[in-house]
């Protein structure tokens, strides 16, 4: 066993980069590695990207909120990132009397920024690898236990080592954050160390119009002309620290920050991205990837189109409403028009194929050698007996999630209050009390009772095995005769939870744990959800166990080619260059210019997320670029593409040129190539980014804040 661990961390961390495709880890940057960068333009050394003990490019960049990136860009504390990525706070900032949501904000002045309650940024102090300790302790436990299979002891174990040793990291930092993450499939791990900073405030923000151009219509989509950037600042205490909002707090001072640089780019110059990209699976098995396609991502599809139907009916009637769900409605359909694009990308691009093609490779790989047969002979039988065991249920459990989870949204606040206790003065009631205000805060009792509805029966039509129906179905076919309307209704109007009042109401009366039919329900739900997840816990481990041999027999079995940890939220670079494509007998040129966004406006009749407010469109017209001007068009470059390999998590990563100096901000990916986050296709994926010209265009001339121009240092 350990002679295997050693084996696969040599053939892991010791590999070059190809020169697009890959999320690699700045602290395992070897020399080859380096070479390959150097030579597409890169002037920095791997030290002046990652030093733990010093100051590097690596200081500069933020974890925005656990959701995406961002990049420090003054002495002050200045943050870059992407408007998609500020939404959140930025929609509870705003109120139907201010309305910075749908008109923009910028502050002239420190004062007159805005606190961002509950956002924060975390800085990397550094990573450290933990694989030796990890996957010894596993081996001991193997060795302990003998005649138990290792898949059954695996996981629980895992997670309870990994436990342990962030907490002794966390002992031995104090106040910072720990977190030790598997790498390569759990193969490797390694713990990451953040100082977090919890005071941050809204700076700068466009109109919506500009931030979301393109809206739906343009998403995942190239050409784009979308603004998608905001501005925040850290604040810390007279020390530099971190510290909990005051208004004694400080701008924050940062050990580095990145210079931005007006010089542009052309095809061919050297391109790199630094952020947190969230989520691939490039090392998945093809039954992964049908599991994916066709019980996955169906109900995100489904569902959420459905979802989307109700809430564009109130949003679109009450600008009080659209507030409060502008953010929730980003994030359902950002992921609902992904499966669909993932679902067409894969098959298009006949990714399963190419799959099942890579695995025969293994086969006969391992065939030619029994050490290596008796290590990876089951493991393709294993997988696809497992997989095709729990389809039927995985295919009802996301249509479940999608519904009652992340549908119906009031069976959140009874979950809330089903694990309330009655103590009035417990520590858990304020804590529910001060969820609770936030949930209300953007919460519609109208729209949750059309959406109860509309989703409990799409769910019996989608779903059609009644074992996979919660119980809430008898009493809609025994006592309302088939009509979810009608149950919807019903409970809606005798529950207590559709305001903060709830909580207190069910303080001073807990016979309604009984009686309320929305905490009743909430209770059954759960039990639900624990079934649905019993069922498919044996095959689980199962598919957890085998997947991670696979990943383990990829690496040793093609050890020339370099090899990188799919993507899990921590620290990563991609480098590669400007690059155009063609997909489908047509040619996408590299960057969008301001006359491509005039045109798209004056479609906005037709295509409501083409709209854009009369003053933007007049400063447009102009035409007066500047110092913004690309030198060689004269134009002002809006998006461009590169080939850097991103996901979602990226968003607001920094694009650095070969010097290091800000160039754009990612924000998304192209349609064509909408199975990157399965497999990556270095002739179609591109990363599509914000001009940082355009960013500072837009802050100078619209939001005439010379004091931020003058900040960033031009």
């Amino acid at each position: 066993m350990k002679k295997i661990i050693i084996t696969v961390l040599i053939v892991v961390f010791a590999l070059h980069a190809k020169a697009d495709e890959g999320m690699w880890m700045l602290n395992n940057i070897d020399a080859k590695t380096a070479q390959v960068m150097k030579e597409l333009g890169l002037q920095l050394t791997p030290q002046e990207l990652y030093n733990p003990d010093g100051v590097s490019l690596k200081d500069a960049v933020v974890d925005f909120g656990d959701f995406c990136s961002g990049v420090v860009v003054s002495s002050n504390g200045l943050v870059f990132t992407n408007h998609h990525c500020g939404y959140g706070a930025i929609q509870k900032l705003s109120s139907p009397e201010d309305d910075i949501l749908k008109n923009g904000f910028v502050a002239h002045s420190y004062k007159q920024e805005r606190p961002a309650e509950g956002l924060f940024v975390r800085f990397l102090q550094r990573t450290e690898n933990c694989s030796s300790r990890v996957l010894s302790a596993l081996d001991s436990i193997y060795r302990a236990n003998p005649d138990v299979e290792q898949r059954l002891l695996r996981k629980d174990h895992i997670d309870s080592i990994c436990n342990a040793v962030e907490k002794e990291y966390e002992q031995a930092n104090p106040g910072l954050d720990c977190q030790l993450k598997a790498f390569y499939g759990g193969n490797a791990f390694y713990v990451s160390i953040y100082k977090v900073y919890r005071d941050i405030r809204l700076v700068f923000t466009g109109t919506n119009t500009m931030g979301k151009f393109g809206g739906d219509t343009d998403n995942w989509m190239w050409p784009r002309q979308t603004c998608d950037f905001s501005v925040f600042r850290i604040y810390a205490d007279e020390n530099n620290e971190p510290a909990d909002y005051s208004p004694k707090n400080k701008p924050y001072h940062p050990k580095r920050y990145a210079k931005v640089s007006l010089d542009g780019y052309q095809p061919g110059d050297y391109c790199m991205t630094v952020g947190y990209p969230g989520s691939t699976s490039r090392y998945l098995s093809s039954w992964g990837i049908d599991e994916r396609v066709n019980a996955k991502n169906v109900s995100t599809i489904q569902v959420r189109g459905k979802k989307q139907e109700v809430w564009k009916k109130f949003m679109d009637a009450d600008r009080a409403v659209a507030i409060k769900y502008a953010s929730k409605w980003a994030s359902s359909s950002n992921y609902w028009k992904n499966s669909i694009g993932m679902n067409k990308a894969i098959a298009d691009l006949g990714v399963i194929a190419q799959k099942q093609q890579l695995e025969q490779q293994v086969k006969e790989w391992y065939n030619g050698r029994e050490d290596l047969k008796a290590r990876f002979g089951n493991m393709f039988d294993a997988l696809e007996k497992a997989y095709a065991e729990r389809r039927e249920n995985v295919y009802a459990q996301g249509f479940y999630n999608e519904t009652f989870n992340r549908g119906v949204e009031i069976g959140t606040v009874g979950s809330k209050l089903s694990h309330m206790p009655q103590d009035v003065d417990s520590a858990q009631i304020a804590a529910t009390r001060e969820s609770l205000q936030h949930f209300f805060k953007d919460y519609d009792a109208a729209l949750d009772e059309a959406t109860t509805a509309a989703l409990l029966q799409n769910y019996r039509e989608q779903v059609t095995d009644q074992k996979y129906w919660p119980s809430c179905y008898k009493d809609i076919d025994s006592l309302y005769n088939g009509d979810c309307s009608a149950f919807a209704h019903d409970i809606f109007s005798k529950t207590i939870c559709k305001d903060i009042s709830c909580l207190d109401k069910l303080l001073a009366d807990s016979t309604l744990r009984e009686t309320d039919p929305i905490l009743r329900y909430a209770e059954e739900i759960q039990d639900f959800s624990q079934f649905l997840y019993g069922r498919q816990r044996e095959n689980n481990n199962i598919i957890s166990y085998n997947e991670r041999l696979l990943t383990q027999a990829l690496l040793e079995m093609d050890q020339e080619t370099p090899h990188y940890s799919d993507a899990n939220f921590t620290m990563r670079l991609s480098y590669g260059f400007i690059q155009d494509y063609t997909a489908q007998g047509q040619h996408f040129q590299y960057y969008t210019n301001a006359q491509s966004l005039l045109d798209k406006a004056a479609k906005q009749d037709e295509i409501e997320d083409y709209e854009l407010e009369a003053d933007i469109v007049r400063l447009m017209q102009k035409g007066k670029w500047g110092r913004y001007a690309d030198k060689e068009t004269g134009d002002l470059h809006l998006c461009f593409i590169s080939n850097n390999d991103i996901t979602g998590g990226n968003s607001g990563s920094p694009m650095f040129n070969g010097r290091g100096e800000l160039i754009g901000l990612a924000f998304d990916g192209n349609w064509e190539a909408m199975s990157g986050d399965i497999s990556f296709n270095s002739s179609l994926q591109r990363c599509i980014g914000v001009d940082i010209r355009f960013v500072l265009y837009l802050i100078d001339k619209w939001g005439k804040a010379r004091n931020l121009i003058k900040e960033i240092g031009h």
